[in-house]
């Protein structure tokens, strides 16, 4: 983009970068209110993307706009290839960066985030990595690496040993080379730490998984055990892991968005992030060594995390399954325009109200009622333009964490099964990778050639793809439950997802 001037509301246009916010402050747009150069990491982060920056990056900012947490500057990882992306966008603009709110009636809400202070790829410099992990500044080591980045197998919940990148990592340690992969790197850094006798940072993952810092607990432990039973038990012993519910629908950057916000503002942001106004954070009050206020700035610190996460899991992320295969099946393009359909938001409310909810423990202090309403107008906030692709990526990772429990728990409880059905019954028609007038679908899916190919199968066999007991267990045994399943199946081959989900929304008989 040029960073000549042209018409627009703000005057001529402004790369974002430190010396620039004076005049984007002036365009109306929320800048850093404290002296960013005497910001102090406390913080590293692996997996910065949109997810970190409007959730844990933005409350660090709110809490040094109000003159806190002044020492717990983040400081972010990558390991990825991809990760080189992120490096450059920050580098280039002095690690700052724009987070837009996109409030349903097409109002912006515009601020600059300064709590990010540097970025470190590890392939560039993987031992200065390492220095950074172990120095004792560093008390939180936080990450959102995706659900499959815990690599844990989704059947048995145990690590995956054998997996290429892991072997190679335990190969290089024990050799006293430098490690690839983020287990790699946090345990090298808490061996060190033990060494010298520092205290150990406390591991804060905050990805969409239940009960997430048990599981990244049980990950990294058994990775560490790969390495060393005794140090194995020293992190067990004297490493917290905090278990964390996040939520906030952040889609995927756009050159939409890039362009929006130099037209309306002037600012050039290589990487900006855009979100809906809704935010919520429940976060366990478990940390090794100290953690800032959190509780100051919106976030909820409670002692057991695991009612509230269950709520969303099961509500808001199995929702947004729900309204992801339908609606690309539909042929619809982004969540909003699925959402126009009142088929789809009745038969959303109805897996919520009849399916999701039975499952849940008590939730004091939360209006469900309410609760639930609300992410149907999430849902439908036609700002936010998130896509369907979106929502219905990676789903060998979260139908079995966040929809399998909710079947196994109302199979169990004897709670209805039949719009979980007709979900998982959706994916399996959406993994046939080709629309109902044979238009093919990119399926984002660490598992998806394989997926296809069983999904190409179910003309003779129609359970094939539930019969794969690494994504669904044994639910392909259960009439209870394959019976819907084949109902709705059979629909969606035969009638479409659109009259399919007529017939739901009505209660109507597939």
């Amino acid at each position: 983009m040029s960073t000549e001037a042209h018409p627009r509301r703000g005057g001529a246009t402004l790369p974002l970068r430190t010396s620039n916010l004076e005049a984007i402050a002036a365009n109306d747009v929320a800048v850093p209110a404290y002296d960013r150069a005497a910001v102090r990491p406390g913080i590293v982060h692996f997996g910065v993307g949109g997810f970190h920056r409007a959730h844990m990056a933005m409350v660090l900012d709110d809490l040094m706009n109000a003159g806190e947490a002044m020492d717990w500057g983040i400081i972010g990882a990558g390991v990825l290839p991809h990760d080189v992306g992120m490096r450059d966008a920050l580098a280039s603009q002095d690690h700052l960066y724009t987070l837009t709110l996109k409030h349903a009636d097409g109002t912006r809400e515009r601020r600059v985030i300064g709590s990010i202070i540097d970025y470190r790829f590890a392939p560039d410099d993987p031992q200065g990595l390492l220095a950074l992990l172990a120095d004792p500044a560093i008390r939180i080591v936080s990450l959102t690496v995706t659900e499959g980045g815990y690599n844990v197998n989704p059947v048995t919940g145990e690590f995956i040993a054998d997996d290429p990148d892991v072997v190679a990592d335990v190969e290089a340690l024990s050799a006293g080379r430098t490690p690839a992969t983020v287990f790699g790197f946090v345990i090298a850094a808490l061996r060190l730490r033990r060494e010298a006798g520092t205290t150990p940072f406390t591991v804060q993952s905050c990805d969409n998984i239940s009960e997430n810092g048990h599981v990244a607990k049980r990950m990294f432990g058994a990775f560490a055990r790969l390495l060393d039973a005794e140090l194995a038990e020293w992190i067990e012993t004297y490493v917290d892991f905090p278990n964390s519910m996040v939520d906030r629908i952040t889609p995927a950057t756009a050159d939409a968005d890039r362009t929006e916000l130099e037209d309306e503002t002037g600012i050039i942001d290589a990487w900006p992030v855009v979100a809906e106004p809704f935010f919520q954070w429940v976060l366990e009050d478990s940390f090794t060594d100290g953690r800032p206020d959190y509780e100051r700035v919106e976030v909820q610190v409670v002692d057991d995390v695991r009612p509230y996460e269950h709520m969303k899991l099961r509500l808001l992320n199995s929702g947004h399954q729900g309204l992801a295969y339908f609606g690309i099946l539909a042929g619809h393009t982004y969540a909003h325009e699925a959402m126009n359909d009142p088929n789809m938001t009745a038969y959303l409310r109805r897996y919520m109200d009849e399916e999701g909810t039975p499952s849940l423990e008590p939730l004091p202090g939360i209006d469900l009622e309410a609760y639930k309403t609300t992410l149907i107008e999430r849902f439908s906030n036609p700002e936010v333009r998130d896509t369907l692709a979106r929502l219905g990526a990676e789903s060998s990772d979260r139908i079995p964490k966040w929809l399998v429990p909710v079947i196994n728990d109302n199979l169990a409880s004897g709670d209805p099964v039949e719009v979980a059905a007709a979900i998982c019954a959706s994916w399996a028609r959406y993994a046939e990778g080709t629309g109902e007038h044979g238009e093919a679908f990119t399926i984002v899916d660490r598992y998806a050639d394989r997926l296809r190919e069983i999904a190409g199968t179910q003309d003779e066999d129609p359970l094939a793809f539930l019969r794969q007991e690494q994504f669904f267990g044994t639910l392909a045994e259960a009439p209870r439950f394959t019976e819907p399943y084949l109902t709705a199946l059979r629909s969606l081959h035969e009638r479409g997802a659109a009259e399919t989900l007529r017939l739901l929304a009505a209660h109507e008989e597939l």
